[in-house]
């Protein structure tokens, strides 16, 4: 057995072990509307060491990833994250916006230093760190991006103002998005223009 395995499966056993800490979440996951998408986020972020999903996949993310944490509570909504997140606090360098909409399966992989702040997200989103998503600089919060189902996004993205990302696209590490970006393509650079399209 690997290490990394080793420690997976102790962090999954010191998950059960606490479960009792975890029952106003799992109540709250269980009954709120946002039921449907915290299970597809957690079959999305469960650990590669195994599958692990349903109500031992969310309890694990629950105790292991504070990443995963961050997300739940935007779920929930701001009454009930103030209610049971204070003693298992998210990341407080990854930051929704409580308006922001996303869609169910969504991925963050060490989302680090990144700020989420888009009209909506669509299902199966996927983001790196240093990611930033946003508004002009003129404060205006109706002008934010709104993204499609199926993107995917390198590391140091920066989406900008009132672009529409489409459905399917993948968009390159360190790119800039100032306009538009058509369904199932795939854009790099600063700013970010389409290369490819996928097949």
């Amino acid at each position: 057995m690997n290490r990394r395995l080793a420690r997976d499966y102790m962090r999954l056993f010191c998950a059960i072990l606490f479960v009792f800490l975890y029952i106003p979440h799992i109540f709250i996951a269980r009954l709120g509307r946002h039921r449907n998408d915290i299970i597809n986020d957690v079959e999305k972020m469960g650990p590669d060491s195994f599958g692990l999903t349903g109500l031992v996949g969310f309890l694990f993310l629950l105790h292991t990833d504070r990443y995963f944490r961050t997300l739940f509570y935007h779920r929930i909504g701001p009454f009930y994250s103030l209610l049971i997140g204070w003693w298992r606090p998210g990341d407080r360098y990854f930051i929704i916006s409580k308006s922001t909409k996303i869609g169910g399966g969504a991925y963050f992989a060490h989302p680090f230093s990144t700020i989420i702040n888009a009209t909506s997200i669509g299902k199966n989103f996927k983001c790196r760190n240093l990611t930033t998503i946003g508004n002009k600089i003129d404060g205006d919060n109706k002008n934010r991006p709104t993204i499609g189902d199926n993107v995917t996004l390198g590391v140091n993205v920066t989406i900008i103002g009132s672009v529409h990302v489409g459905n399917n696209v993948t968009i390159g590490a360190g790119s800039v998005v100032v306009k538009d970006i058509p369904n199932n393509a795939i854009a790099v650079g600063n700013p970010a223009t389409v290369v490819k399209y996928k097949v």
